[in-house]
């Protein structure tokens, strides 16, 4: 073991990522935040995990599964760029 250790290059960042999550700073209002803070102590899970299930939830039902010439060629473009 060294003395001395140099960190000057370092960087903060989790050791290992959360894989298919990214970390980001948002601004919430105050009673969005407080009213998630007290559903995760009552129910004894963290209040972020709440907050991304509630968002995730919405998303879902709120998909438009139509599919369009459009929509298709969009998916297309971004799987298949080659051969578009």
């Amino acid at each position: 073991m060294q003395d001395e250790y140099d960190f000057s290059q370092g960087k903060r960042k989790a050791i290992l990522a959360t894989k298919g999550k990214t970390k980001i700073t948002i601004y919430i209002d105050n009673f969005i935040l407080e009213e998630f803070r007290l559903k995760a102590e009552k129910s004894g899970t963290g209040y972020q995990t709440m907050m991304n299930e509630a968002l995730k939830e919405y998303i879902i039902k709120n998909i438009d599964f139509s599919v369009t010439e459009s929509a298709l060629h969009k998916i297309f473009k971004e799987e298949y760029p080659q051969i578009m």
